[in-house]
């Protein structure tokens, strides 16, 4: 992929996208689908993990949700449903959003202990090297990443649910890697190339006993089309880790690519409101969101739920 330009939809510039490219609106139909699911939720309750889309009469948000999966599989790559009528679905909203996004692939683990629904708080604790504290877990600025690129198996779509914004920052920006991957190879063609090989990942204690600690794998990698798996946090984490200094040729590779992503015509910034959905294609778009201030009172503290969608491999993190 060193010798050509990735072309189409998946490689966009901000001056390029409208609202209507990513913006998707639940109908009145499918609201009305909602709530009768929710009622059927309260009446024969099970837990969230077991539910299944086909266990629902859900036609119109089927054909939604396939429009969803078009725009992140040969649109932009990014998607925002809105949105759900939380006051409306109450306790069954998660479970509802569960629902949808089955229909885009099946939800897979998030860590080790198997867990499939994440709650996306601010800890009050450090995401320091090695700590198992993800940076998702604080209130700091994530910059543009993957999901579990530290991982073998990546998911191959992400989906955040807003329950609660925060009062200030915490907005979400997503970019196209395969636009990033464009720039490189016509300014910075050594770095990208560097890009293509092996770097340190901090595996966030995600691992059995007697597992490395880190784990190895490019920043880019060529198939039917160009996969990233970034983050720049675990990248540095994984070399104090491993306690070895990045290469000079690495490092410079990293700092080509961070340095793109301060150019604001490169991706697209919004503010999630409660009900609204984000959907990524985990390996064509890296996504971040600013630092934020939160309410003192926990019950109205920023909330948001992930998932992660794989259709290949195990449900198991380790895929």
């Amino acid at each position: 992929m060193l010798d050509r330009a990735i072309e189409g939809n998946s490689a966009w510039r901000r001056r390029d996208v409208r609202p209507e490219d990513y913006r998707i609106s639940l109908s009145p139909a499918c609201h009305d689908e909602l709530r009768r699911v929710a009622d059927e939720m309260r009446r024969f309750p099970l837990p969230t993990i077991v539910r299944h889309p086909d266990e629902f009469d859900l036609p119109q948000c089927r054909a939604t949700m396939a429009a969803v999966r078009d725009v992140l599989d040969r649109g932009v790559r990014f998607a925002v449903l809105d949105r759900l009528p939380l006051d409306e679905l109450g306790a069954e909203a998660v479970a509802v959003y569960w629902l949808l996004s089955s229909m885009l692939a099946r939800p897979v683990a998030q860590k080790l202990d198997g867990t499939l629904i994440y709650d996306v708080l601010d800890t009050g604790r450090a995401a320091l090297p090695g700590s198992g504290v993800r940076p998702d877990q604080t209130n700091i600025e994530l910059k543009f990443h993957n999901d579990n690129s530290y991982n073998a198996t990546p998911p191959d779509y992400v989906g955040l649910l807003c329950l609660r914004a925060a009062p200030v920052g915490g907005l979400s920006r997503v970019l196209s890697f395969h636009t990033a991957h464009n720039l490189l190879r016509a300014a910075r063609p050594q770095a990208l190339a560097r890009l293509y090989r092996p770097f340190w990942f901090d595996r966030q204690r995600e691992f059995h006993p007697g597992e490395a600690p880190v784990f190895a794998a490019p920043v880019f990698e060529a198939g039917d089309e160009v996969r990233a798996r970034f983050s720049a946090h675990q990248i540095r984490g994984g070399y104090a880790v491993k306690g070895e200094p990045l290469d000079d040729d690495g490092a410079a590779a990293l700092a080509a690519l961070l340095d793109l992503f301060d150019d604001p015509d490169l991706s697209v910034e919004f503010a999630l409101q409660p009900g609204e959905v984000q959907f990524v294609h985990n390996r064509a778009i890296g996504h971040a969101r600013s630092e934020f201030e939160d309410f003192p009172e926990p019950e109205r503290r920023r909330h948001l739920v992930r998932l992660w969608l794989r259709d290949g491999g195990r449900r198991a993190y380790s895929g």
